[in-house]
């Protein structure tokens, strides 16, 4: 038999910048025409971003090609939004001297990023957060996807952005709901990495219910620099990357639970108390669960499992989970406020089922 060895030459290290501000949006895009004068201009946006005028304050009179995902959110998120985005590009003749910048939320980030990956087998994209949740978490980092019918993100690949620009002033056409439960992310993100952070949180959140910009924007940077940091360090979650996901093992499941009635940081909100009960029975967290439980009680967020979500069901899903090993999740875990946990050069844990029971019946 003979064997060929293909070498794979080693890939230049990549980095982007995210650009964090306020008030620049409607002069951003001559600044894309700029720094990427030689692509093509392709906008994925959604329904909610049109109805408010971000997109018109965005494009303008320039020359763009436009997809505008409708319903906007979870319901679009899924594989055919994909292909319809991909068949739009084509029928538009646009190659891979193409941009597509994705102007929205996590579920219009997502969605882009994935459609960049695989459209002529990559192009770049910018992300241009318009939410709590995306300003905080989703648009940094290069992860990408769409639900399948069974479980969220099933398909999926790790597709860095050339560009983040986070305007916090977005943030200002964005409905109560989804503002609070956006800026879970940002509680996670203290709860794993910052105590200090946390502390700020705590101290702030009455000018943070207010929208006050500057308060906003040291929101942005602490994010992203918590987030680029662990990116870094593990940028396709072969490990550390996966304390990014503290709250998320039990929080996916209940937002899939609920047919995604209930939005993302709602979910996840519930699944830090669940972390941090389990952390309880394990004797570890530093006993944060108060001090966190307090500070998502100020966004007005339920923190129970809603009553019309099967416990089974639950569990199903928690098989499912993408940390899952032998059809049962790993669980991130806190070793104290503003510290992950790391066993064995592990961040990742193995918890036992009866334990995972426990902790699902007291968050009924």
């Amino acid at each position: 038999m003979r064997k060929v060895k293909v070498t794979i030459p080693a890939v230049e290290e990549g980095c982007y910048t995210i650009s964090i501000g306020s008030g620049f949006l409607d002069s951003l895009w001559a600044e894309l025409e700029a720094k990427y004068s030689g692509l093509r201009k392709f906008v994925v946006t959604d329904s909610n971003l049109v109805a408010v005028g971000h997109l018109d304050a965005l494009v303008g009179d320039g020359d763009s090609g436009v997809y505008v995902i409708d319903p906007a959110g979870e319901e679009s998120k899924h594989i055919d939004t994909v292909v319809s985005i991909i068949e739009r590009m084509e029928k538009e003749f646009f190659g891979r001297d193409s941009l597509i910048v994705a102007l929205g939320g996590g579920t219009v980030g997502d969605i882009a990023g994935f459609c960049a990956a695989i459209f002529k087998r990559g192009i770049k994209v910018v992300q241009i957060p318009t939410t709590t949740v995306a300003q905080a978490d989703s648009s940094v980092g290069g992860k990408t996807g769409v639900d399948s019918s069974v479980s969220k993100n099933a398909f999926g690949s790790f597709w860095q952005p050339d560009g983040v620009y986070i305007d916090v002033d977005t943030l200002g056409t964005l409905d109560d709901r989804q503002y609070r439960a956006g800026l879970v992310e940002g509680i996670k993100h203290a709860l794993i990495a910052d105590k200090g952070y946390f502390e700020f949180l705590e101290s702030n959140m009455g000018a943070i219910l207010k929208r006050e910009t500057s308060v906003l924007e040291e929101i942005a940077y602490k994010n992203c620099t918590i987030k680029a940091a662990v990116v870094a360090e593990d940028p396709t979650e072969q490990n550390m990357r996966r304390i990014l996901n503290y709250g998320h093992t039990i929080g996916h499941a209940v937002e899939s639970g609920s047919n995604f009635e209930l939005l993302h940081g709602e979910a996840v909100a519930i699944g830090i108390i669940g972390a941090s009960i389990i952390e309880e029975k394990l004797g570890i967290g530093g006993g944060h669960g108060g001090r966190t439980g307090k500070l998502l009680g100020e966004l007005g967020l339920n923190l129970k499992i809603p009553a019309g979500i099967d416990k089974k069901t639950l569990i199903n899903l928690l098989k499912r989970d993408k940390k899952s090993v032998n059809k049962w999740p790993k669980f991130v875990l806190l070793e104290d406020l503003g510290k992950a946990l790391c066993r064995d050069g592990q961040w990742a844990h193995s918890v036992e089922r009866e334990l995972v029971d426990e902790t699902l019946d007291a968050l009924y």
